[in-house]
């Protein structure tokens, strides 16, 4: 038997012997790079040196482990407030030593460190407080005092109550520009030109709180199988809001009708009628410079316009009539702070703590009910008594 195999010729032996092919191609590799030898690394030599250890559970708890991680949170800030105050440059160093409050000869107060006197931000005027209010000019004094550079006082959150009151100076300089329709505010201080004033901001904005008032957006009504023995929190938000609205509607607005905004279980609120509307924002515009700021910080602080209006007629200086009339008038009768009519004896007046608890009565609610989330809660209630602080600070003066 003859075969081919690679173009050779061979013949079959007469066994029975499997068949051999000779080839005559070369062994070829599938790469190109040359053979060599592995060379072992010792045992004994140094390797990469090990991952940190975790650090075993905390014997103290989550909570003790928290606040220590919070104690160092709090370390680093002050080291970084410590080193933003070394010196390096003009805003990295604080360049005054001292903060005072100077009475000028026409009775206006005046923050200075050392010698310069604090400027508004926006015009660079000198900040001048109204002589019936040296409680805020004292107390800008020490926002300032506290502050270890000048680069802080670029930052609204830490001087508060220098922000409110030059917003509340502006608003003097420019209601005193439109009623002598010059040009120029008074010391020669030129406000930004444009389209709206700084009230008819002021006013629109808080006019936008009326339909939407925290005091009048009330829970619907239990169910059937709810626990009588227990307030629902719809029954708290009217007894706190009727005095309230009793007060306004009878001492500040009289005749208006202040309708409930969420009543029936809607989730899109009730629009006050029109008249209502035209009263307020009459009212609104009557209000002097700086009892208008302080009500727009009250407001916003708490979303209630008709509990910031019942905070400014408790404080603001131009209210001081009505509430003589209201303790000692004609009929002897006095209000309890709150719209109710009491006996002759002193009444309690509505303060910060009355605002707060009127604003937030659904989170105090839910968290009786629930707790309270640390740092979250607390915090929040300690911030709205600070700008409701700081409201009535602007709004107050010495004329009681």
């Amino acid at each position: 038997m003859i075969c081919t195999v690679a173009g050779q010729y061979c013949k079959a032996p007469s066994t029975a012997r499997p068949l051999q092919l000779v080839s005559t191609h070369t062994r070829r590799h599938l790469h190109a790079s040359p053979a060599g030898a592995a060379n072992p690394v010792s045992v004994t030599r140094p390797g990469p040196p090990p991952k940190a250890p975790l650090p075993a559970a905390s014997q103290y708890g989550e909570h003790v482990d928290r606040r220590r991680r919070q104690a160092e949170l709090i370390k680093k800030a002050q080291d970084k407030r410590t080193e933003a105050a070394k010196p390096g440059s003009a805003l990295k160093k604080r360049f005054w030593k001292d903060v005072h409050v100077q009475t000028e000869q026409d009775g206006a107060h005046m923050v200075r460190l050392d010698t310069r006197p604090v400027r508004n931000a926006m015009t660079k005027s000198p900040l001048r407080i109204p002589p019936s209010k040296p409680q805020l000019a004292t107390a800008i004094a020490l926002e300032w005092d506290l502050l270890t550079s000048a680069q802080q006082a670029l930052r609204a959150h830490l001087v508060p109550l220098t922000s409110i009151a030059s917003r509340a100076y502006d608003l003097t300089l420019q209601d005193a520009a439109a009623a002598a329709k010059s040009a120029p505010p008074p010391e020669s201080t030129t406000l930004p030109q444009s389209s709206t004033t700084i009230r008819d901001d002021i006013i629109k904005t808080l006019l936008r709180y009326l339909d939407t008032d925290t005091l009048l957006c009330w829970a619907p009504p239990p169910p059937k199988d709810a626990d009588p023995t227990l307030p629902s929190l719809r029954a708290l938000q009217i007894h706190t809001a009727e005095p309230i609205i009793s007060y306004l509607t009878s001492s500040v607005w009289p005749g208006v009708h202040l309708d409930p905004g969420l009543d029936s279980g809607s989730i899109i609120p009730a629009q006050q009628p029109a008249e209502t509307r035209d009263i307020v924002r009459g009212w609104l515009a009557g209000l002097g410079a700086w009892e208008l700021v302080g009500l727009e910080r009250a407001v916003l602080a708490g979303k209630s316009l008709f509990v910031g209006a019942r905070l400014l007629c408790e404080w603001g200086e131009s209210f001081a009539d009505v509430r003589r009339a209201l303790s000692g008038g004609g009929s002897g009768s006095i209000g309890d702070g709150v719209g109710n009519i009491t006996g002759p004896q002193q009444p309690k007046r509505f303060g910060i703590e009355e605002a707060a608890t009127a604003c937030s009565l659904e989170v105090a609610w839910q968290t009786g009910r629930w707790g309270e989330v640390e740092d979250t809660h607390d915090v929040e209630k300690e911030d709205l008594r600070r700008q409701f602080g700081s409201a009535v600070l602007v709004m107050s003066g010495t004329t009681l």
